[in-house]
């Protein structure tokens, strides 16, 4: 292929509904503006002519005039991904891929492409599209964690539509990489390059300033905005004069501390998730977060609610030490604080952690290779104190008895008042439509 007649279409694949319904999940109109397809295109060298595609609002024309296809994909989308790829080879385009599901699937998915990345983008990127201009492709590519996060480029938003991203669109960018916790069931640590690491303030900084003309909402999407406090307290110190409005994940523990809370309010911030995942210690100790003081829930919560900072909170169930209560005692809980929104989530053994591998020695995983391939709460191991339908009847009792109006109405002020007010309003309502939905699927891509 000569160069500066380079063609590139990056996908970001949409997922299908069920096993059993092959239909695409589509929606008309994205909250959230994604980053990693603009992030993707800011990484390519200049001689290619990029195109990016988000399926879940658009549709593919697999007869478009391209040289090669890239794709990016959670496990969720990786089904449909593959068959994209085959689609796009039968014509004799080049596809390669990569994404979180690439991380701990990489032999898998390299049977649908023609080559997969594995890892951070920024080490191999230039290299597969290099080899697959000059056909040469490896199979497999496996990046070297960066060491440092200075001088990553600008994501390419002028490069979608953001009409599709409707007049209150939110940005997803990203300031830090990995986490300093070691959860015993979390494994985005690993393909975020595992070390946490963070991107220089002022970098970041006047990266928001480049987006701010497209919008002024901002989603800092990373493990744990709170890391390294200092780093966090700096870059927010950075965001007070630029009045923007954002939200981000960070630790329980940061919601202790009054003087983060303080400028985390000053700078802008609106929303923040939270994984408490119980409400019992005992649990807590079991998943080795400690960190998490459940005596000082109430403390937290209104210290939240004191600088009018809406907050929504992450919670799992499955755990073999759980009272048959939990359930109840959780909702009514969550009822008494009036937290705003909540998360419930089945205890879920993803490859390279901890509990996977306890679960598998077991023998108490159901299909390990279907694990995270469908929306929805999905029960993929044998609970010791249920069955797997059972658990995953108890889940969505939760979604429907929380997001019900009178837990609504008894947990949220109306008419709302503050910013945060309204802020909980819009996602609990949106919670509540997924709740009740045919499918009771609770699938957060629509964001």
């Amino acid at each position: 292929m000569p160069a500066n007649d380079l063609r590139l279409l990056i996908i970001q694949p949409t997922h299908y509904k069920a096993p059993t319904d092959r239909t695409l999940f589509k929606t008309k109109r994205r909250q959230m503006v994604p980053l990693a397809l603009p992030y993707l295109a800011a990484l390519t060298p200049p001689e290619w002519k990029v195109t990016l595609l988000d399926e879940q609002l658009e549709d593919i024309d697999f007869d478009a005039p391209v040289d090669v296809v890239a794709l990016t994909a959670w496990t969720l989308h990786s089904y449909r991904a593959y068959d994209i790829a085959k689609e796009f080879r039968k014509r004799g385009v080049k596809v390669i891929m990569g994404g979180p599901h690439v991380y701990f699937n990489a032999e898998e998915a390299a049977e649908h492409v023609d080559a997969v990345g594995v890892g951070e983008a920024e080490p191999i990127w230039k290299e597969m599209l290099e080899d697959a201009a000059a056909n040469r492709l490896k199979s497999i590519y496996r990046a070297t964690p960066l060491k440092e996060l200075n001088g990553l480029p600008a994501p390419r938003y002028d490069l979608l539509d953001l009409k599709k991203f409707g007049p209150f669109r939110t940005f997803a960018v990203q300031s830090s990489r990995g986490c300093p916790f070691v959860c015993d069931f979390c494994s985005e640590r690993f393909y975020l390059g595992g070390r946490y690491r963070w991107r220089p303030v002022d970098e970041m900084v006047n990266e928001l300033k480049l987006i701010k003309n497209r919008g002024s909402h901002f989603f800092f999407g990373e493990s744990n905005f709170g890391g390294k406090k200092s780093r966090a307290m700096e870059l927010m110190e950075g965001l007070v004069p630029l009045g923007i409005r954002w939200s981000t994940l960070w630790s329980s523990n940061l919601c202790l501390d009054k003087e983060f809370l303080d400028l985390a309010r000053k700078s802008g911030v609106m929303h923040v998730n939270i994984g408490i995942e119980s409400i019992d210690k005992d649990i807590l100790d079991g998943m080795r977060k400690g960190w998490n003081k459940a005596s000082r829930y109430h403390e937290m919560f209104e210290n939240l609610r004191q600088r009018d900072i809406s907050y929504s909170l992450n919670f799992i169930f499955g755990f073999d030490d759980e009272d048959h209560d939990i359930y109840r005692a959780t909702i009514s809980f969550l009822e008494e604080h009036k937290v705003p929104a909540a998360y419930f989530n089945i205890l879920t053994p993803t490859k390279g952690t901890a509990l996977f591998n306890r679960m598998e020695k077991a023998g108490r995983i159901i299909n390990a290779p279907e694990i995270d391939r469908w929306p929805g709460q999905i029960c993929q191991i044998w609970p010791k104190n249920c069955s797997p339908k059972e658990m995953e009847a108890r889940i969505q009792w939760m979604y429907k008895k929380f997001y019900s109006m009178r837990s609504i109405f008894k947990r949220l002020p109306f008419p709302p008042r503050t910013r945060s007010d309204m802020s909980s309003w819009i996602l609990d309502l949106t919670e509540r439509r997924m709740a009740f939905s045919s499918t009771g699927n609770n699938d957060f891509d629509i964001y």
